[in-house]
């Protein structure tokens, strides 16, 4: 399974908790509300959403019919094998690779060598859980 995967959805399936990409940056889900069709349109949807990498604050705005892409989310176990700074190497746990990447600043679980962690792969990147 490639990191770039996404599927195609309409506004209307979305649900909070669940990912949706806005600026080519996979996304959580915080709120989504409608408003009422107009006269000559459909209902519209304001969705509200955060970055999984940068944490930054997103918005999709749209009618419910939108098509937008859905961000496969790849959940993995990895053991932690090393502690560099602020890099951790691990090993995936399924697929028995090694590699290294940044531990990023809101991660708040102990990391420690030796330990199980998750971690996630969306879009050809990756974020520890």
């Amino acid at each position: 399974m490639g990191g770039g995967d996404w599927e195609a959805k309409e506004i209307r399936e979305l649900k909070v908790g669940r990912y949706v990409n806005i600026d080519d940056e996979p996304c959580k889900i915080i709120s989504i509300s409608t408003s009422k069709p107009g006269k000559h349109g459909s209902a519209k949807a304001n969705i509200d959403a955060v970055s999984i990498f940068s944490g930054s604050k997103k918005s999709l705005v749209g009618p419910v019919s939108t098509k937008v892409q859905v961000p496969m989310i790849d959940k993995r176990k990895a053991q932690v094998l090393a502690i560099h700074g602020d890099e951790v190497q691990i090993m995936d746990l399924e697929t028995f690779e090694t590699f290294s990447m940044a531990i990023n600043a809101d991660h708040e679980s102990v990391l420690e060598e030796g330990g199980e962690i998750m971690y996630l792969v969306a879009m050809d990147r990756m974020k520890l859980m």
